[in-house]
Protein backbone atom coordinates (compact mmCIF):
# COMPACT_ATOMS: atom_id res chain seq x y z
CA UNK A 1 0.00 0.00 0.00
CA UNK A 2 1.49 3.47 -0.60
CA UNK A 3 1.44 5.57 2.27
CA UNK A 4 4.77 7.05 3.21
CA UNK A 5 5.36 10.68 1.75
CA UNK A 6 8.85 11.41 1.08
CA UNK A 7 9.81 15.33 1.88
CA UNK A 8 13.26 16.63 0.45
CA UNK A 9 14.41 19.86 2.87
CA UNK A 10 15.96 21.21 -0.07
CA UNK A 11 18.32 24.45 0.16
CA UNK A 12 19.61 24.91 3.80
CA UNK A 13 20.29 28.31 3.02
CA UNK A 14 16.56 29.44 2.83
CA UNK A 15 12.91 29.69 4.87
CA UNK A 16 12.70 25.87 4.12
CA UNK A 17 13.35 24.77 7.88
CA UNK A 18 10.85 27.34 9.17
CA UNK A 19 8.26 26.31 6.98
CA UNK A 20 8.69 22.87 7.83
CA UNK A 21 8.25 23.76 11.40
CA UNK A 22 5.28 25.28 11.02
CA UNK A 23 3.67 22.89 8.82
CA UNK A 24 3.98 20.24 11.32
CA UNK A 25 2.48 22.21 13.93
CA UNK A 26 -0.59 22.29 11.71
CA UNK A 27 -1.11 18.73 10.24
CA UNK A 28 -2.57 16.15 12.16
CA UNK A 29 -1.02 13.14 13.77
CA UNK A 30 -1.90 10.52 11.28
CA UNK A 31 -0.42 12.07 7.99
CA UNK A 32 2.69 12.62 10.47
CA UNK A 33 3.08 9.10 10.86
CA UNK A 34 3.91 8.94 7.15
CA UNK A 35 5.98 11.35 6.83
CA UNK A 36 10.21 11.07 6.11
CA UNK A 37 12.19 13.58 5.52
CA UNK A 38 15.38 14.00 3.67
CA UNK A 39 17.83 16.16 5.39
CA UNK A 40 20.66 16.74 7.71
CA UNK A 41 19.98 15.79 10.97
CA UNK A 42 22.73 17.67 12.80
CA UNK A 43 21.67 20.73 10.56
CA UNK A 44 17.99 20.72 10.84
CA UNK A 45 18.30 20.34 14.82
CA UNK A 46 20.66 23.34 14.98
CA UNK A 47 18.16 25.36 12.72
CA UNK A 48 15.32 24.24 14.90
CA UNK A 49 17.70 25.76 17.71
CA UNK A 50 17.90 29.00 16.32
CA UNK A 51 14.52 29.22 15.73
CA UNK A 52 13.40 28.25 18.57
CA UNK A 53 11.02 25.61 17.46
CA UNK A 54 9.57 22.74 19.67
CA UNK A 55 9.35 19.86 17.27
CA UNK A 56 11.14 17.09 18.35
CA UNK A 57 13.24 15.51 15.85
CA UNK A 58 14.02 12.20 15.35
CA UNK A 59 17.48 10.33 12.99
CA UNK A 60 16.08 7.13 11.19
CA UNK A 61 17.92 4.96 8.71
CA UNK A 62 14.85 4.70 6.07
CA UNK A 63 11.21 4.54 5.31
CA UNK A 64 11.55 0.76 6.53
CA UNK A 65 12.54 1.59 10.20
CA UNK A 66 8.94 1.15 11.78
CA UNK A 67 7.90 4.07 13.75
CA UNK A 68 4.65 5.86 15.01
CA UNK A 69 6.49 8.36 16.00
CA UNK A 70 4.38 11.93 15.37
CA UNK A 71 7.95 13.31 15.78
CA UNK A 72 9.84 14.55 12.87
CA UNK A 73 11.94 11.58 11.32
CA UNK A 74 15.27 13.02 9.02
CA UNK A 75 16.57 9.83 7.11
CA UNK A 76 20.20 11.80 7.47
CA UNK A 77 22.06 12.89 4.97
CA UNK A 78 25.77 14.37 5.38
CA UNK A 79 26.27 17.77 5.09
CA UNK A 80 29.55 20.04 6.78
CA UNK A 81 28.86 23.08 7.76
CA UNK A 82 29.80 25.84 10.55
CA UNK A 83 26.79 28.18 10.49
CA UNK A 84 23.26 26.70 9.86
CA UNK A 85 22.38 29.15 7.57
CA UNK A 86 25.22 29.92 5.68
CA UNK A 87 26.51 26.51 4.48
CA UNK A 88 28.98 26.90 1.66
CA UNK A 89 27.81 26.58 -1.82
CA UNK A 90 29.91 23.38 -2.71
CA UNK A 91 28.55 21.73 -0.06
CA UNK A 92 25.07 22.72 -0.40
CA UNK A 93 25.44 21.53 -4.15
CA UNK A 94 26.43 18.20 -3.38
CA UNK A 95 24.41 17.85 -0.25
CA UNK A 96 21.14 19.06 -2.67
CA UNK A 97 21.39 16.49 -5.50
CA UNK A 98 22.52 13.86 -3.48
CA UNK A 99 19.30 14.21 -1.79
CA UNK A 100 17.17 14.55 -4.98
CA UNK A 101 18.88 11.34 -6.46
CA UNK A 102 17.41 9.61 -2.68
CA UNK A 103 14.22 11.24 -3.46
CA UNK A 104 14.47 10.05 -6.68
CA UNK A 105 15.00 6.43 -5.49
CA UNK A 106 12.58 6.48 -3.18
CA UNK A 107 9.68 7.47 -5.23
CA UNK A 108 9.67 4.44 -7.23
CA UNK A 109 9.34 2.41 -4.04
CA UNK A 110 5.93 0.88 -3.97
CA UNK A 111 5.74 2.14 -0.54
CA UNK A 112 6.15 5.21 -1.53
CA UNK A 113 2.63 7.85 -2.25
CA UNK A 114 4.77 10.92 -3.67
CA UNK A 115 7.65 12.64 -3.02
CA UNK A 116 7.83 16.34 -2.08
CA UNK A 117 11.00 18.67 -2.32
CA UNK A 118 11.53 21.88 -0.65
CA UNK A 119 12.98 25.28 -2.37
CA UNK A 120 16.30 24.98 -4.08
CA UNK A 121 18.41 27.57 -5.56
CA UNK A 122 18.50 26.74 -9.30
CA UNK A 123 21.84 27.91 -9.57
CA UNK A 124 23.36 23.75 -8.12
CA UNK A 125 22.60 22.55 -11.13
CA UNK A 126 25.22 23.08 -13.69
CA UNK A 127 22.86 24.51 -16.93
CA UNK A 128 19.52 26.13 -16.65
CA UNK A 129 17.15 23.49 -15.33
CA UNK A 130 15.57 23.03 -12.24
CA UNK A 131 13.87 20.25 -10.25
CA UNK A 132 11.17 19.35 -12.62
CA UNK A 133 13.88 19.18 -15.68
CA UNK A 134 16.44 17.42 -13.46
CA UNK A 135 13.95 14.31 -12.57
CA UNK A 136 12.64 14.47 -15.31
CA UNK A 137 15.86 13.17 -17.08
CA UNK A 138 16.63 10.82 -13.97
CA UNK A 139 13.27 9.34 -15.08
CA UNK A 140 14.26 9.04 -18.69
CA UNK A 141 11.35 11.44 -20.21
CA UNK A 142 11.90 11.82 -23.64
CA UNK A 143 11.49 14.86 -26.07
CA UNK A 144 10.12 17.19 -23.07
CA UNK A 145 7.16 16.09 -22.28
CA UNK A 146 7.08 16.51 -18.72
CA UNK A 147 4.67 18.89 -17.63
CA UNK A 148 5.18 21.93 -14.73
CA UNK A 149 1.20 22.31 -13.46
CA UNK A 150 0.98 25.28 -10.75
CA UNK A 151 -1.99 24.73 -8.94
CA UNK A 152 -4.40 26.38 -6.64
CA UNK A 153 -7.85 25.12 -5.88
CA UNK A 154 -9.82 26.92 -8.26
CA UNK A 155 -7.05 27.08 -11.09
CA UNK A 156 -3.92 25.25 -12.68
CA UNK A 157 -1.55 26.64 -15.15
CA UNK A 158 0.90 25.42 -17.29
CA UNK A 159 4.19 26.93 -19.35
CA UNK A 160 5.17 24.99 -22.18
CA UNK A 161 8.87 26.00 -22.01
CA UNK A 162 9.93 25.89 -18.40
CA UNK A 163 13.53 27.45 -16.99
CA UNK A 164 14.88 29.06 -20.36
CA UNK A 165 15.65 32.48 -21.50
CA UNK A 166 12.78 34.46 -23.46
CA UNK A 167 14.85 34.52 -26.38
CA UNK A 168 14.96 31.01 -26.75
CA UNK A 169 10.89 30.39 -26.18
CA UNK A 170 10.25 30.61 -30.16
CA UNK A 171 12.96 28.05 -31.15
CA UNK A 172 11.54 25.35 -28.50
CA UNK A 173 7.74 25.17 -28.97
CA UNK A 174 6.60 22.82 -31.37
CA UNK A 175 3.25 20.69 -32.10
CA UNK A 176 4.57 17.51 -30.83
CA UNK A 177 5.52 19.59 -27.72
CA UNK A 178 2.03 21.28 -27.09
CA UNK A 179 0.15 18.25 -28.15
CA UNK A 180 1.82 16.05 -25.95
CA UNK A 181 1.89 17.95 -22.78
CA UNK A 182 -1.55 18.81 -22.96
CA UNK A 183 -2.21 15.33 -23.62
CA UNK A 184 -0.31 14.29 -20.21
CA UNK A 185 -2.37 17.41 -18.75
CA UNK A 186 -5.83 15.75 -19.74
CA UNK A 187 -5.12 12.26 -18.79
CA UNK A 188 -3.51 13.47 -15.42
CA UNK A 189 -6.97 14.91 -14.73
CA UNK A 190 -9.24 11.96 -16.10
CA UNK A 191 -7.01 9.89 -14.18
CA UNK A 192 -6.84 11.63 -10.35
CA UNK A 193 -9.76 13.44 -10.63
CA UNK A 194 -12.32 11.86 -13.48
CA UNK A 195 -12.64 15.16 -14.98
CA UNK A 196 -12.61 16.31 -18.43
CA UNK A 197 -10.69 19.59 -17.60
CA UNK A 198 -11.41 22.84 -19.89
CA UNK A 199 -8.15 23.80 -21.15
CA UNK A 200 -7.66 26.98 -22.69
CA UNK A 201 -4.39 27.93 -24.55
CA UNK A 202 -2.69 31.11 -25.22
CA UNK A 203 -0.45 32.87 -28.30
CA UNK A 204 3.27 33.63 -27.58
CA UNK A 205 2.99 37.20 -29.15
CA UNK A 206 1.31 40.76 -28.10
CA UNK A 207 -2.17 40.20 -29.80
CA UNK A 208 -1.13 37.06 -30.85
CA UNK A 209 0.97 39.17 -33.49
CA UNK A 210 -2.59 39.83 -35.23
CA UNK A 211 -2.46 36.06 -36.45
CA UNK A 212 -0.13 36.83 -39.45
CA UNK A 213 0.55 34.07 -41.68
CA UNK A 214 4.51 33.87 -40.41
CA UNK A 215 3.57 34.30 -37.00
CA UNK A 216 4.19 31.09 -34.09
CA UNK A 217 0.00 31.89 -33.41
CA UNK A 218 -1.08 30.56 -37.29
CA UNK A 219 2.10 28.17 -38.12
CA UNK A 220 2.34 26.68 -34.53
CA UNK A 221 -0.01 26.71 -31.96
CA UNK A 222 -3.48 26.74 -33.85
CA UNK A 223 -2.55 23.52 -35.86
CA UNK A 224 -2.34 22.12 -33.07
CA UNK A 225 -5.19 22.88 -31.24
CA UNK A 226 -7.11 21.97 -34.05
CA UNK A 227 -5.23 18.40 -33.78
CA UNK A 228 -6.29 17.98 -29.54
CA UNK A 229 -9.43 19.00 -30.49
CA UNK A 230 -9.94 15.77 -32.86
CA UNK A 231 -8.19 13.66 -30.07
CA UNK A 232 -11.51 14.77 -28.20
CA UNK A 233 -9.93 17.29 -25.92
CA UNK A 234 -11.26 20.24 -24.51
CA UNK A 235 -9.26 22.98 -25.76
CA UNK A 236 -10.18 26.23 -26.88
CA UNK A 237 -7.86 29.31 -27.86
CA UNK A 238 -5.23 30.67 -28.98
CA UNK A 239 -6.25 33.58 -26.22
CA UNK A 240 -4.03 36.35 -26.00
CA UNK A 241 -1.99 36.35 -22.86
CA UNK A 242 -3.03 40.27 -21.36
CA UNK A 243 -6.43 39.82 -21.18
CA UNK A 244 -7.17 36.39 -20.53
CA UNK A 245 -6.32 36.59 -16.64
CA UNK A 246 -8.75 39.69 -16.29
CA UNK A 247 -11.89 37.33 -15.85
CA UNK A 248 -12.14 34.66 -18.60
CA UNK A 249 -9.75 32.26 -16.77
CA UNK A 250 -12.61 31.54 -14.15
CA UNK A 251 -14.38 29.27 -17.56
CA UNK A 252 -11.22 27.23 -17.59
CA UNK A 253 -9.48 24.61 -15.30
CA UNK A 254 -6.14 24.98 -16.81
CA UNK A 255 -4.57 27.80 -18.86
CA UNK A 256 -1.63 27.02 -21.12
CA UNK A 257 0.99 29.27 -21.47
CA UNK A 258 4.00 29.48 -23.82
CA UNK A 259 6.87 30.36 -21.65
CA UNK A 260 7.37 30.54 -17.20
CA UNK A 261 6.13 33.75 -16.96
CA UNK A 262 3.41 34.47 -19.41
CA UNK A 263 1.59 32.51 -16.85
CA UNK A 264 3.39 32.54 -13.67
CA UNK A 265 3.10 35.86 -12.76
CA UNK A 266 -0.35 36.23 -12.86
CA UNK A 267 -1.20 33.25 -11.55
CA UNK A 268 0.94 34.35 -9.03
CA UNK A 269 -0.50 37.88 -8.57
CA UNK A 270 -3.97 36.01 -8.38
CA UNK A 271 -3.58 33.04 -5.67
CA UNK A 272 0.27 34.34 -3.81
CA UNK A 273 1.56 31.35 -2.70
CA UNK A 274 -1.63 28.96 -1.83
CA UNK A 275 -0.95 26.94 -4.81
CA UNK A 276 1.51 23.82 -5.40
CA UNK A 277 4.07 22.75 -8.07
CA UNK A 278 3.45 19.35 -9.59
CA UNK A 279 5.52 17.67 -12.30
CA UNK A 280 3.26 15.28 -14.60
CA UNK A 281 4.88 12.81 -16.65
CA UNK A 282 7.48 10.80 -13.84
CA UNK A 283 7.64 7.67 -13.17
CA UNK A 284 6.56 8.85 -9.85
CA UNK A 285 4.56 11.87 -7.91
CA UNK A 286 6.46 14.53 -7.62
CA UNK A 287 5.27 18.15 -6.20
CA UNK A 288 6.80 21.29 -4.40
CA UNK A 289 5.71 24.28 -2.57
CA UNK A 290 5.06 27.22 -5.21
CA UNK A 291 8.03 29.45 -3.70
CA UNK A 292 11.92 30.50 -3.30
CA UNK A 293 14.41 30.44 -1.01
CA UNK A 294 13.09 33.57 0.21
CA UNK A 295 16.47 34.23 2.06
CA UNK A 296 15.67 37.84 2.92
CA UNK A 297 13.19 36.89 5.34
CA UNK A 298 15.66 34.02 6.85
CA UNK A 299 15.30 33.75 10.70
CA UNK A 300 12.59 36.53 10.63
CA UNK A 301 9.90 34.26 11.65
CA UNK A 302 7.38 35.46 8.39
CA UNK A 303 8.04 32.75 6.34
CA UNK A 304 4.36 31.51 4.99
CA UNK A 305 4.00 27.70 5.28
CA UNK A 306 0.61 27.61 3.19
CA UNK A 307 2.32 25.95 0.05
CA UNK A 308 4.08 23.28 2.00
CA UNK A 309 0.73 22.42 3.94
CA UNK A 310 -1.07 22.36 0.58
CA UNK A 311 1.52 19.59 -0.77
CA UNK A 312 1.52 17.71 2.33
CA UNK A 313 -2.65 17.40 2.26
CA UNK A 314 -2.44 16.97 -1.53
CA UNK A 315 -0.29 14.05 -1.78
CA UNK A 316 -1.76 11.80 1.45
CA UNK A 317 -5.73 13.09 -0.05
CA UNK A 318 -5.08 11.65 -3.74
CA UNK A 319 -6.60 8.45 -3.90
CA UNK A 320 -3.51 6.06 -5.37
Amino acid sequence: MKNKIIIISGDPNSINSEIIFKSWKKINNSVKKKIYFISSYKLMVKQSKILKNSVKIIKVKNIYEKSKSIDLKVIDQNLKFKNAFKVPFPEVSKYVINSLNLGHKLGLNKNVKGIINCSIDKKIFKKKIGVTEYLATKCKVKNNTEVMLIKSKKLAVCPITTHIDIKEVSKKINPNKIINKVKNIDLWYKKNFNQKPKIGILGLNPHNSEMTKNSEEKRIIVPSISKLKKKGININGPFIADTIFVSNYKKYDVIVGMYHDQVLAPFKSLFKFDAINITLGLKYLRISPDHGTGIDLIKKGKANPISLIRCIEFVNNLKK
